[in-house]
């Protein structure tokens, strides 16, 4: 199960926006299931934000979100894509 998407924010807001929701982060990666998950500042937009999160399925995605934390920020955001996909398949990212 992979999440994926941006969010966009005004530029003065992104480092806060980082910084509250490093806890997530943290706390995310220690949870059973979780594969990784990075909450990362685009490198060419100062007002978006980058969210990538794998686990190992759905269940264990649900399991994460009914006791995840809170962000510790209150930023407004301004517009944003986020899409959950549920892969069927998994290989190497480049064909031999």
């Amino acid at each position: 199960m992979i999440v994926a998407g941006h969010l966009t924010m005004a530029p003065d807001d992104r480092e806060e926006f980082l910084r509250g929701h490093r806890h997530i982060v943290e706390e995310s990666r220690k949870a059973p299931g979780c594969v990784d998950l990075s909450i990362s500042p685009d490198p060419l937009d100062p007002g978006r934000v980058n969210i990538f999160e794998h686990w190992e399925s759905p269940q264990t995605l649900d399991d994460w979100r009914s006791v995840a934390p809170p962000p510790k920020c209150d930023v407004q955001i301004n517009d944003g894509s986020m899409y959950k996909h549920d892969v069927a398949k998994s290989g190497p990212p480049f064909d031999a």
